[in-house]
């Protein structure tokens, strides 16, 4: 499975890399622009039931985030199948998962927004999941690890310098999320029933699952760049759906 990435900002709006093939994955990321001037064009894109979502935010910066991203990702989408973004039609999993509801288009997707930046992931035919989060300052790694992190994880945590702790807490947390967004199950999977990687650049990132310790081999996960104060990670099935 081969990784593109490419810069986006929803100023010089929806440029793909040319056509999604098989053994491909597209990733994309960049600012999120809370107060873009083109708010009201991008709501325009979106669906009845995607604005009412919206109009249900209670912060402005929420609601924005969301009309940008939700409408970005349909102009992607759109680009992609040569069909215009208000005709693409998503149907949900048991998990709130979305994808597309037409089974012939064959493009899998999935989307993440956090503090000033979005990313978006494409691959046609099998399972893709990202995730991308910003560095909050008051979070404390070591307790949220001790509640979410397998034993493993935890014990690589620990061998971080205290200065280097926080970095290395954000990546291990997207590598996960990326995974459970990839299969679509959410949180409902147990962040401590696999194992990933802690450092910036390893050679393998998801290094074990349980029960089935074969399940890892079936899987792809790989960082992608993000500014300073941010980690990502993008994660592919290797087997198509």
């Amino acid at each position: 499975m081969k990784f593109l990435f490419q810069p986006w900002n929803e100023i010089s709006g929806v440029v793909i890399r040319g056509p999604l093939e098989t053994g491909f994955v597209h990733v994309y990321s960049g600012v999120l622009n809370p107060q873009s001037p083109h708010l009201d064009v991008l709501q325009q894109l979106l669906s009845e039931d995607e604005r009412q979502r919206a109009a249900r935010f209670h912060f402005e910066k929420n609601r924005n985030e969301y009309i940008l991203s939700r409408a970005s990702l349909r102009q992607f989408l759109g680009t992609y199948l040569a069909i215009p973004p208000q005709e693409v039609r998503f149907a949900y999993t048991p998990h709130g998962k979305p994808f597309l509801a037409d089974p012939s288009q064959q493009i899998a997707f999935n989307i993440s927004h956090t503090d000033g930046q979005a990313a978006f992931a494409f691959a046609r035919a099998h399972a893709v999941g990202v995730d991308v989060e910003a560095f909050r300052a008051r979070i404390k790694p070591d307790e949220i690890a001790e509640r979410f992190f397998s034993p493993s994880e935890r014990q690589a945590l620990r061998e971080f310098a205290p200065a280097e702790r926080h970095a290395a807490f954000y990546r291990c947390w997207t590598r996960k999320e990326a995974y459970i967004k990839a299969r679509g199950e959410g949180l409902s999977h147990p962040l401590a029933q696999f194992d990933v990687a802690l450092a910036a650049d390893p050679q393998r990132v998801l290094l074990a699952t349980r029960p089935d310790a074969h399940e890892a081999d079936r899987w792809h996960l790989q960082a992608f760049p993000v500014p300073e104060g941010y980690a990502g990670a993008v994660a592919v099935s290797m087997e198509p759906l």
